[in-house]
């Protein structure tokens, strides 16, 4: 394993962050960080810089060239920030929107209840309450789910989807004219497979990037 490879892993679990979510943030499949963290593979010069910027480390840091995470960085009032110092990353608000099923799908409310902050690398456009167990332990009962909206996943990523007037939260997988939703908990909530017409009803809301606990 490379210094980079290494580098990379630790900073992503110390960060508590998950491969699904760093390949969303990355716009990279989950296998392509895998490669990345195992040293099958490397990123270009502009996905190691985006790397950085999301662990909020300097490059040589990353690729294990240097033993200080950050050079000193500076304040807007001038102080000398001390080493070992981790600043907390930047942060920006989006709408809490109505609830979403872990489980059999709820009807969608589209209404802003309030908003709340988020880490703004998520690149997050709203988020939504999770009721159910159907996707623990990764996401709970009462989590909230940070959404970014696009209209397409990869294959197994994590993904709002609407139900004609209902949405829910599964692994979203598609093989011909055949879609398949899949909890992580499979034994509280088995696939929900649709194919032919019924297509017609299903529509990707976004990709799941951020998980929050305890928020509410």
């Amino acid at each position: 394993m490379s210094n980079f490879a290494s580098v990379m892993k630790r900073l992503r679990i110390e960060r508590g962050i998950t491969q699904e979510q760093l390949a969303a943030m990355l716009k990279v499949s989950r296998s392509t960080i895998g490669m990345y963290e195992t040293g099958s593979r490397e990123p270009d010069f502009e996905t190691s810089e985006a790397i950085a910027d999301i662990f909020n480390v300097d490059m040589d840091y990353l690729m294990g060239r240097s033993d200080v995470e950050r050079k000193h960085p500076i304040t807007p009032s001038g102080v000398q920030v001390p080493p070992g110092f981790r600043p907390l990353p930047e942060m920006t608000q989006v709408p809490l929107i109505g609830n979403i099923a872990c489980g059999t799908p709820i009807t969608a409310e589209e209404n802003i209840k309030q908003y709340i902050g988020v880490p703004a690398a998520w690149r997050a456009d709203f988020a939504l309450e999770c009721h159910g167990d159907s996707m623990a332990p990764r996401i709970c009962d009462g989590d909230i789910v940070c959404i970014r909206k696009q209209c397409e996943v990869e294959t197994g990523q994590i993904a709002a989807v609407r139900i004609g007037e209902e949405a829910t939260l599964k692994h979203f997988y598609k093989s011909g004219d055949m879609v398949q939703l899949i909890a992580e908990n499979s034994a509280v909530c088995p696939p929900m497979i649709f194919s032919g017409t019924q297509l017609a009803d299903i529509k990707i809301e976004g990709l799941a990037v951020g998980f929050c606990r305890g928020l509410l």
